[in-house]
């Protein structure tokens, strides 16, 4: 009975997540773009050289989601949360959060294994000049110990001294037909109604941008239960209202 309860909880928690969480890619083989970046990452973790990284590029194309399916290659689930530390740097962007929770986190030991751990920095853009410079001091003196990833949306913002130290990617906008094939998963997943035309409309408001493209589409299906743009459609008015408010 209790095993029950915690199922129908469980599924409860997944209906309430915003649909960028919930069909967030899980693992590498998942990833719908930018192959030659994912192929090239994944040699470096088979040979057990990976460097730090820098990833780059608009919001929305898939950074984020790259390196936590890495991070799930590379550790088990009792290890995750002990191995891998995920902060977005633009809550904290002082000096203050290089010197208490990474360095806490990079000068401690790991537990599960004699590997490295990884340290994610979401909108590393947003952190200052002196926290910069501080976190490439960290970086110098436990690199043996840890990681990096920075994930910026624009690179000019990072400090030569930290774009130097790491393996720099840019993730450009994602293709139509790559947009196309998951939100038709999405959409399937969903057992919503969305029309062809609507989809096509959808891909290009987003201009490369998934999680845009999947935050309006969530919107506009609360609101509407459906989605074609081939006649006059309060639809529309949704999309406009719903960039009015921030929610996409």
């Amino acid at each position: 009975m209790a095993v029950s309860a915690r199922q129908s909880v469980k599924e409860a928690q997944q209906r309430q997540l915003p649909w960028v969480e919930k069909y967030r890619p899980q693992n590498l083989d998942e990833l719908i773009s930018h192959r030659d970046i994912i192929s090239t990452i994944q040699r470096f973790m088979c040979e057990d050289r990976l460097p730090h990284l820098l990833f780059y590029g608009p919001p929305g194309t898939g950074k984020t989601s790259t390196i936590l399916a890495c991070a799930r290659t590379l550790y088990a689930p009792r290890e995750f949360n002990s191995m891998v530390l995920e902060l977005n740097a633009s809550d904290d962007r002082g000096i203050g959060i290089v010197r208490g929770a990474i360095l806490s986190f990079a000068s401690t030991r790991t537990i599960f294994k004699s590997g490295f751990k990884l340290i994610i920095l979401d909108e590393a853009d947003a952190m200052t000049n002196d926290a910069q410079n501080a976190l490439r001091r960290v970086i110098e003196k436990f690199t043996e110990n840890v990681r990096f990833c920075l994930i910026c949306n624009y690179l000019s913002k990072i400090i030569p001294a930290l774009q130097s130290r790491c393996t720099r990617f840019r993730f450009g906008p994602l293709e139509p037909k790559q947009m196309e094939l998951r939100l038709q998963h999405v959409i399937k997943e969903e057992g919503v109604s969305v029309q062809p035309d609507g989809v096509e409309s959808l891909i290009t408001l987003s201009g490369g941008d998934m999680r845009r493209a999947l935050n309006v589409l969530q919107v506009i299906i609360s609101h509407c239960h459906c989605l074609s743009f081939s006649t006059p459609n309060p639809c529309e008015l949704y999309i406009a209202r719903a960039q009015q408010c921030d929610l996409v």
